[in-house]
């Protein structure tokens, strides 16, 4: 019998070559936070420089009581999907306000940022579709694209001018053509030079999504992501972002002005058959979301 696991016999050997030099380096446990950017790890207080936590909102007042209310009002969970009986009043509100805060017509909300690229991914492209993604996208990037059941086409990272010729390449193919950019590369920090990209955009006629999970309320004047900084916020035709780097909570979300978006909530296996967020997440979700509104300064 082949034993399941020893196909990861590589990843313990390199495990426990790292803990040979003392450090859990993947493990890091945060005993006590002190606040958005402290904590106390392993008896020492520690600067959290590697926090997602952009806009120091996880500590807010206002935030944390919305949180404790939902908990009295509503309860742990939800228990159900938002096509069973997961939907709360909240989780609409919510998406009304993600909607007013990006300036868009419709707003979806997942349980997860993972999940939001991953059911906005395989919602909007399909078996007959291709999907052209910068290399260096993330992996939930990668696995809606494997979800889809799409092409899956790779161009050099922030690189337009080859993005041109693979499309050209493919130009009589069937099907829609989704192109994928991140508003800050979770990987290498940089962004995507979006000018370059929308005039390719403007020659081949595809659909565009932007991933602002780290951009979003870091940048542009209304704190929308890259698409605002450039002002090309209606070349985006799909934006997705993550509530765990600037809300500070756990979640996701995907917008867009598309007459048919709406239809994205029975096709998308990912919100279809997973639990909704729990009502103190949404609610803290729903107070951060109108902080930064009120807030440009941060």
């Amino acid at each position: 019998m082949t034993d399941l696991l020893d196909k990861h016999k590589p990843i313990a050997e390199r495990f426990e070559r790292m803990m040979a030099m003392g450090v859990n380096a993947v493990g890091i446990t945060n005993d006590k936070l002190l606040s958005p950017t402290r904590a106390m790890i392993q008896g020492r207080e520690t600067i959290l420089a590697g926090t997602n936590n952009y806009m120091g909102i996880t500590f807010e007042k206002n935030v944390i009581e919305a949180g404790k209310k939902a908990l009295d009002e509503f309860g742990t969970g939800t228990t159900g999907s938002r096509i069973a009986n997961g939907s709360y009043a909240m989780h609409k509100e919510l998406e009304r306000e993600l909607a007013r805060f990006l300036g868009r017509k419709h707003c979806i909300v997942f349980t997860t940022g993972y999940q939001a690229n991953l059911g906005m991914i395989a919602g909007l492209a399909g078996p007959r579709d291709t999907v052209y993604l910068d290399a260096d996208s993330h992996s939930s990037i990668y696995d809606g694209c494997t979800l889809s059941g799409a092409k899956l086409v790779r161009f050099r990272h922030n690189d337009a001018t080859d993005l041109d010729k693979r499309l050209s390449r493919s130009e009589d193919g069937e099907g829609g053509k989704l192109v994928v950019l991140e508003g800050i590369y979770s990987m290498l920090g940089d962004r995507a030079p979006l000018k370059d990209f929308v005039e390719v955009k403007k020659k081949h006629q595809f659909q565009l999504l932007v991933d602002e999970a780290h951009s979003f309320g870091v940048l542009g004047p209304n704190g929308r992501g890259l698409a605002d900084e450039a002002g090309l916020e209606a070349e985006a035709d799909f934006v997705v972002g993550t509530f765990s780097k600037s809300i500070g909570s756990i979640g996701g979300f995907g917008a867009g002005d598309h007459p048919l978006f709406e239809t994205l909530r029975y096709a998308m296996r990912p919100y279809m058959f997973t639990a909704s967020s729990s009502p103190a997440t949404i609610a803290t979700s729903i107070e951060a979301v109108k902080t930064l509104a009120r807030e440009p300064e941060r």
